[in-house]
């Protein structure tokens, strides 16, 4: 096997790992946010129903927090491992940002998770609520590091090129040969971390995040009605849980357009292969979905005219760059960056139209009438709807990921050039079928344990007796102060 194949294989491989990994943080996230509200309802309330809504759902957070760390660790093994050249050239980034992750966000979420998972009845519920915010923030935190790390290689800001132990001038490339002996040196840290594109992905990778944390509740809720158990708590959650997705859903909208708006400034030929757009032109078309035609430079399908330019300047005459002004070998995949980005922004539409239904069923008073087909089959929906955000998420990671090649850090470093000299095809081959079987086991004991919470439900496993007197006495006086 020749370079070239290492090279596939190392992309695979990271590939694999981190899509992998990638299902479970942004279920953490939008678990912490749910997790806020319904203790925060219950501080408000004094209302039993929510402190037990609190302790199931946190359950659920525990095991996909557990499952994000044992699968994140392997990634940076791989930064040593399989992209040696590239972690030389940009150790002094990563370490720093990856440093700061350490510092402001896994410190915070290790320092309180033991009290939110496991205080509930040996600390008192402020303290309690404090914990479970500083989960929460730790998890957004967490957030903000990695998208600054990677938007720094959509987007690279803030640093200079040292070469031989020299600062170069800036507009310094090092070639195919001087790369082996460059590294990117921060000059202000900053700019780094708040480099053209970060502001713009963190919103949209964190608003999606609470889309899969709402929906993983909706889909439970959902699941609980359909069967008729546990119908006070499911209605309770669920509530909680549409008014996150419903408000997460048209934020994704606005943060995805102002997202595009920055792939269109900072990353034209992302742009031109998200929408297959070959000539460069004003009145652009917008395409729905379509395929491909690489070799003859155009896409087979419904297309809205004009409607790109309109979105990329507010005006069709907008003139929006092709991919015939970037040389060939410059070009992203363009079938498949294309494909994955409308598969995002199907679903993300989907989700909209399901969230924004249920509001409409809540307020026609009709949410929880369960002799409706019409609401039974909104219940069925929502079921299979927990996969929607983790597909959208997935492609639009794909997206931006594979928008970006050939670079591996945009217009400066090719991924090629990032690949560690010594390790062979056969080695990356043997490794990703461990890490396939590995996951593969990984992900069979996620849905066992995640089954048995469903299946065992909260009625049983969450008990409002079990809460200490004073939390209960505490509680009851407020409650009668509500009413």
């Amino acid at each position: 096997m020749g370079g070239m194949d290492v090279e596939i294989l190392s992309r695979v491989q990271f590939a694999f790992t981190i899509a992998f990994h990638y299902i479970y943080p942004p279920l953490s996230i939008g678990l912490g946010v749910i997790l806020v509200i319904m203790e925060a309802m219950w501080l408000k309330t004094g209302r039993v129903r929510y402190h037990n809504m609190a302790r199931y759902w946190t359950r659920v957070f525990g095991l996909t927090f557990a499952m994000g760390v044992a699968t994140g660790i392997v990634m940076e093994f791989e930064f040593g491992t399989n992209w040696a050249t590239y972690s030389r050239f940009v150790g002094d980034v990563f370490g720093s940002a990856l440093a700061a992750e350490g510092i402001f966000a896994f410190f915070l979420e290790s320092g309180f998770l033991a009290i939110l998972l496991f205080g509930w009845n040996k600390v008192g519920p402020k303290l309690h609520f404090f914990a479970t915010v500083m989960v929460c923030l730790g998890a957004h935190f967490s957030a903000v590091w990695i998208v600054a790390a990677n938007s720094w290689m959509q987007t690279p800001a803030g640093f200079s090129i040292e070469y031989n132990g020299e600062i170069m001038p800036q507009g310094f490339l090092p070639t195919a040969d001087q790369i082996m002996h460059s590294r990117a040196v921060i000059h202000d840290f900053w700019a780094m971390v708040l480099n053209p594109s970060t502001l713009d992905r963190l919103s949209h990778v964190l608003v999606g995040a609470w889309q899969a944390g709402a929906f993983l509740v909706l889909s439970i809720s959902a699941f609980y009605l359909l069967r008729g158990r546990h119908r006070e708590f499911a209605m309770s959650s669920l509530k909680v849980a549409l008014v996150v997705a419903a408000t997460a859903s048209l934020l994704q909208l606005a943060t995805g357009a102002k997202s595009a708006d920055g792939v269109m400034r900072n990353q034209p030929a992302k742009l031109a292969a998200m929408e297959g757009l070959f000539e460069t032109q004003s009145h652009a078309p917008m395409a729905i979905f379509g395929w491909v035609d690489v070799e003859g430079r155009q896409v087979r399908g419904l297309q809205i005219p004009g409607m790109l330019s309109m979105l990329a300047g507010y005006s069709t005459d907008t003139v929006v760059t092709g991919l015939n002004a970037f040389p060939r070998e410059d070009w992203p995949p363009v079938q498949p960056v294309f494909q994955f980005y409308h598969i995002m922004i199907g679903i993300g539409m989907a989700l909209i139209a399901i969230a924004w239904f249920g509001v409409f069923l809540w307020w026609r008073g009709r949410l929880f009438n369960l002799s409706s087909r019409l609401v039974r089959a909104y219940y069925m929906m929502l079921v299979i709807s927990v996969l929607g955000p983790q597909i959208a998420n997935q492609t639009g990671w794909f997206t931006a990921e594979m928008g970006r090649q050939p670079w591996i850090v945009y217009g400066i470093m090719r991924t090629s050039q990032g690949l560690s000299a010594v390790v062979k095809a056969n080695q990356v081959l043997a490794s990703l079928i461990m890490f396939t079987i590995i996951y593969a086991l990984l992900f069979a004991v996620f849905l066992y344990l995640l089954t048995r919470k469903i299946q065992k439900g909260p009625d049983e496993e969450e008990d409002g007796s079990e809460m200490p007197a004073s939390w209960v006495a505490m509680m009851e006086r407020r409650a009668a102060r509500v009413e």
